[in-house]
């Protein structure tokens, strides 16, 4: 079924033009790849679809890439799941340069939690961008004087028309969080910051959060969370924090990034 689907509705970019489509897609008996193909521009391809239930981890990415160079000219793996481990983004970029996979690029791809309602159920929501993927979050940190302040300034976009990976401007972005002390295990928000809308739009994040709230909200400390750079916080004493990306479809990214714990150097 997730690869009938993947067949009919290819991968989607942040935008219509920025489409994989396929001109062949077929059933692969791997343990770690299922399906085998060729995308319209001609490029050679193949696929490993994640757990129904959990994450895909670096380790199992790892070995997809492994298997799909096996006696194939094999330029483009897909790795389909509904969710990924942390350090997926970070690690895929350099798996090429780890294990020597010549020209293969690996390409995480998100699956719309719609998969999992089963084909039957989901030909009748008639659900959209089953497929999307999203690059990592571009940021720029500083720290000074034992606090860190983030900065966003887009997040990198695979083109598929040139297989090239260019970073996007903030434009594509509704909200990202800040999980200033992250534990490696669970996401904690602590700061939420929102680019998408703008306080002047009746759709946009302002509005629906006043009436959520069912309060007016105090103008300075909304111009706090309508922004591109974080409030100043004290260095996470796990040494790490972790950044969470949504764009204005709903897909996100998480990616995690070490910060010296207090008392220790980099």
């Amino acid at each position: 079924m997730i690869l009938d689907n993947l067949r009919k509705a290819g991968v989607k970019g942040t935008d219509k033009s920025q489409r994989i489509t396929f001109a062949r897609l077929d059933p692969f008996p791997g343990e770690y790849v299922q399906a085998e193909g060729e995308t319209t521009t001609g490029k050679a391809v193949r696929v490993c679809v994640g757990p129904e239930f959990g994450t895909l981890g670096d380790g199992d990415i790892k070995k997809a890439a492994l298997e799909a160079i096996k006696g194939s000219k094999c330029e483009l793996l897909l790795v389909c799941a509904f969710a990924f481990e942390a350090s997926v983004h970070e690690q895929t970029a350099e798996l090429t340069k780890e294990i020597k996979l010549g020209k293969l690029a690996v390409l995480p791809v998100r699956m719309n939690p719609d998969l999992a309602m089963g084909d039957e159920l989901l030909k009748k929501t008639g659900a959209g961008n089953l497929f999307t993927v999203f690059g990592e979050p571009d940021l720029k940190l500083a720290v000074k004087n034992g606090q860190v302040v983030v900065t966003i300034r887009g997040v990198d976009v695979f083109d598929p028309s040139t297989g090239a990976v260019r970073t996007g401007d903030t434009d594509d972005i509704a909200c990202w969080f800040i999980d200033t002390d992250y534990d490696g295990q669970s996401f904690f928000v602590r700061h939420a910051y929102f680019l998408y809308g703008g306080k002047d739009t009746k759709e946009g994040p302002y509005e629906k959060l006043k009436k959520a709230l069912r309060a007016e909200i105090d103008e300075s400390e909304w111009s706090k969370l309508y922004s591109a750079t974080s409030q100043p916080f004290d260095l996470p004493k796990t040494g790490k924090i972790a950044v969470k990306v949504i764009n204005h479809f709903g897909d996100e990214v998480l990616k995690v990034y070490p910060i010296p714990a207090p008392g220790k150097t980099k």
